[in-house]
C-alpha cells in the first residue's frame, strides 16, 4: 500500500469516526431537549390544572355567599 493510500484512509476513517461521534452527541442534545420540553408540559399542565381548581372553588364560595348575602352591582344605577 502507498503512502497516499494509508492517508486516504486514515483521513477517511478519521472523518467517518468524527461524523459518527457528531451524530450521537446531537442526538444525546435532542433527547434531552425533547424531554426538558415534556416536563416543561407537564409542569404547565399541572398549574393550569391549580389554577382551574382555585378559580372552581371561588366560584362555589361565590354562589353561596350569594344565598346568605345580599350582594349589591357595584356602581350600577336603576
Amino acid at each position: 500500500m502507498s503512502r497516499a493510500a494509508k492517508l486516504t484512509l486514515t483521513g477517511s476513517s478519521l472523518t467517518a469516526l468524527g461524523i459518527v461521534v457528531f451524530v450521537h452527541y446531537s442526538q444525546q442534545a435532542d433527547k434531552v431537549a425533547m424531554h426538558a420540553g415534556v416536563v416543561r408540559d407537564m409542569e404547565q399542565q399541572r398549574v393550569k390544572r391549580e389554577r382551574q381548581a382555585d378559580f372552581d372553588m371561588q366560584r362555589e364560595l361565590e354562589q353561596e355567599y350569594k344565598k346568605v348575602q345580599v350582594v349589591s352591582e357595584g356602581g350600577k344605577e336603576k
